[in-house]
């Protein structure tokens, strides 16, 4: 069966006739990563269409490991680690072509009303610190000022020659690049991996999650790809199907993919790209352009790039949200260091770009490790911080970015911003206390795992010679 978006009657059909056996029940956890249920065909038509699937509430309260860490609020064994329900969104039903006869559908996290834990209102019992639930929120409170945001990404991520197990085996130590030079826009290098990259570029295309185009990228194994901008949750979805799509395809073809923001102190980090434009509630106009056709900027994209800039370091626990995501801001690095904007300049955090209905604002500052829900809701909440403020951004930066003097800076570590987002009162004001102080928690257990850690580096240095 082909792929694509399907309804629930083409899904009823295809399970009937035996085209599709299994369909996936998938929720995005903290880290952005797909989690739920693999559900035979037939026990999904005749249990789960209308309440969905359960799925422990650790999910939405672990690390990077799946530990049951103590300090979060509402799940924890006093609780007794109950469930939530995973809600289809019959919106994202599709088939995926690189697993044999599977439907794939995205949730949102429900707590059940019938639980004694929740006290949320029976019309809206979507969990609130769920990263689909968190930038559903604020596409809805831009919605109540009459803007609908389109967005778009540009994923970029390393092509590593061993399996995923290869690598595990080698404590990821010593790990090959795919290529071995700079494959910046080279056809030559690119061509190298291209029977994986036309598996990513055309069978995510069948899945409804389209492919402009994919290219080589500054270093050795590392590749780009763009996707088609949507609708704000939509391409969101599209994000995180295509960093867990990419993974499974990887694996099918004995290799692997990483999408971590520095995997080795000497190669080029690896960014997230978000591009952003804010249009009318019919999806008709674009308001960023001062006039039709124009590259001037209206009074709702100045503040919206004034939201950007003053907000920056406060929300930036949501773009950068592990101890490696600060290692890939270095200077002359392609990854910005400074909170500046300019037209086309790739040396900012914000970057404007082209005209007319095509004129938006690309935020340099998220890698690809970023979890695109958590990334894509920070980018509009400063954007409306700035509207419902009219804050004017500074004057537009010319020259190297990387040499602006007096102007704010992304956090230099995990621990800076932790105390950013610890102090925030604009990330309180747009996410809520119950938000704000879940993945206050979460940053903190991250930041104290590495604290006790030993590195190799540390062994290297000081074995021997210390």
């Amino acid at each position: 069966m082909q792929g694509g978006r399907i309804s629930v009657g083409d899904l009823q059909t295809a399970i009937e006739s035996g085209a599709i056996d299994t369909v996936i029940t998938a929720v995005p956890d903290m880290q952005g990563r797909l989690v739920g249920k693999r559900v035979t065909g037939s026990h999904f038509i005749a249990h789960c269409l209308d309440h969905g699937t359960h799925f422990c509430t650790y999910l939405l309260g672990t690390d990077m490991e799946l530990t049951t860490p103590e300090g979060f609020r509402e799940m924890n064994w006093e609780s007794g680690y109950g469930d939530y329900l995973a809600i289809p969104d019959w919106s994202t039903l599709r088939v995926i072509p690189w697993l044999e006869r599977t439907a794939l559908v995205l949730c949102d996290a429900q707590d059940d009303a019938r639980d004694a834990r929740a006290a949320r209102a029976a019309s809206d019992q979507r969990v609130p610190f769920a990263p689909r639930q968190i930038l559903q929120r604020q596409v809805e409170r831009l919605a109540a000022h009459g803007f609908s945001p389109q967005m778009a990404t540009e994923l970029e991520f390393y092509v590593l020659k061993e399996s995923y197990e290869e690598a595990h085996a080698k404590g990821y130590a010593n790990l090959t690049p795919s290529g071995a030079f700079n494959e910046d826009y080279q056809l030559l290098q690119a061509s190298k991996g291209e029977p994986l990259h036309r598996r990513l570029r055309n069978e995510m295309t069948e899945a409804g999650i389209p492919i402009e185009f994919s290219k080589g990228e500054a270093a050795p194994g590392q590749h780009e790809v763009n996707i088609h901008y949507d609708a704000a949750l939509e391409s969101a979805d599209r994000a995180a199907l295509f960093k867990h799509g990419a993974k499974e395809i990887a694996f099918q073809q004995g290799v692997a993919v990483t999408f971590m923001a520095k995997p080795h102190h000497a190669w080029t980090g690896s960014s997230g790209h978000i591009h952003v434009s804010l249009w009318d509630a019919g999806g008709a106009e674009n308001r960023f352009p001062a006039e039709p056709g124009s590259r001037e900027m209206s009074a709702t994209m100045r503040h919206f790039i004034g939201g950007l800039i003053a907000s920056a370091r406060e929300l930036s626990l949501f773009i950068a949200s592990t101890v490696n995501s600060y290692k890939r801001f270095a200077t002359a690095s392609w990854a910005p260091v400074n909170i500046v904007w300019g037209r086309d300049n790739r040396t900012c955090g914000i970057r404007v770009v082209g005209s007319g209905a095509a004129l938006r604002i690309e935020n340099r500052l998220p890698g690809g490790d970023s979890n695109p829900y958590l990334a894509f809701a920070a980018t509009l909440a400063a954007g409306l911080h700035g509207i419902e403020h009219e804050i004017e951004p500074p004057t537009e930066f010319q020259g190297n970015g990387y040499e602006a003097k007096g102007v704010p800076r992304i956090p230099r570590s995990l621990y800076e911003a932790i105390d950013c987002w610890a102090e925030s009162e604009i990330a309180v004001a747009a996410f809520g206390d119950e938000v704000h102080a879940h993945y206050l928690t979460a940053a903190r257990l991250e930041q104290a795992t590495y604290d006790g850690a030993v590195t190799d580096w540390e062994r290297h240095r000081y074995l021997e010679r210390g």
